[in-house]
């Protein structure tokens, strides 16, 4: 394999054998450059996906994940269904966060909504707040407060 060079010239001119290169699966040894955010914008990158982000969400991360994971892989009105009817704290945030996603994916990338489901749900630990509560004998116990990013990934069906 030979090296790609990312210039500009070289992105519009090898565009397919460029695409086609990053598509497959790379050896441990024979790693591709990182694209910057203005060369995936010319190879047109990340267009076949909608996605958003919600971050520092005080609450915690592993209860968030027990909904993320209710919703993988289902398409987006059954995604919908699943949160309204799901009685966690993390449910309406997250229900947020896919209409946003939902947005992105209709509106900026022009995917099609029926086709739509959701690929990833990923619930990332935040910055832990850390507070102190009096124990007796003078002592303190410190409660930690976590927080959490939550991003959702939807793609279309094929």
């Amino acid at each position: 394999m030979e090296k790609i060079i990312l210039s500009r010239e070289n992105i519009e001119k090898n565009r397919d054998k460029i695409l086609e290169a990053y598509s497959a699966p790379s050896r441990r040894n024979n790693r591709l450059p990182i694209p910057t955010k203005k060369q995936r914008k010319l190879l047109g990158m990340g267009r076949d996906q909608g996605l958003a982000t919600a971050k520092y969400i005080r609450i915690a991360p592993r209860k968030v994940r027990v909904v993320t994971d209710l919703i993988k892989g289902k398409s987006i009105d059954d995604a919908y269904a699943i949160l309204t009817y799901t009685p966690k704290i993390a449910s309406p945030v997250i229900a947020k966060v896919l209409k946003s996603a939902e947005s992105n994916a209709v509106n900026n990338f022009q995917l099609d909504r029926n086709k739509l489901y959701v690929a990833d749900a990923i619930a990332n630990p935040g910055p832990v707040l850390k507070r102190y509560i009096p124990r007796a004998r003078g002592s303190a116990s410190s409660i930690k407060k976590r927080t959490s990013h939550i991003t959702i990934v939807l793609k279309e069906r094929v």
